[in-house]
């Protein structure tokens, strides 16, 4: 199958909708840099998905020499590379609020 053709996916259990996101951070090990990827989701699966991907970031390991920025949110686009993409800064703290809200209406 052609990529342009290629539909991905939201990472949410049982999610059909295509991703619109790309949950990130910018990683380099001193020589080269890269976005890690934490989760590509849809917009309902964002503040969840947003949340967990702070707790992985928190708790990745790092070696010697090695950066690892606070997760980011991206609009994603077909056929971009990753230093192409739109950083979504008002999505982040939106998605931090509603993430705490999913937390506390859980208890």
């Amino acid at each position: 199958m052609p990529l342009q053709n290629y539909t991905i996916r939201c990472y949410g259990k049982d999610c059909p909708l295509e991703a619109v996101y790309k949950i990130a951070s910018r990683w380099s090990d001193g020589v080269t840099g890269e976005l890690k990827t934490y989760s590509l989701c849809c917009g309902e699966c964002l503040a969840d998905h947003f949340h967990r991907s702070r707790a992985k970031q928190v708790a990745c390991r790092l070696a010697a020499g090695e950066t690892l920025g606070p997760p980011s949110i991206f609009l994603t686009r077909r056929g971009a590379h990753d230093y192409q993409l739109r950083r979504m800064t008002p999505l982040e703290g939106q998605s931090l609020v509603d993430a705490r809200d999913s937390v506390t209406d859980a208890k």
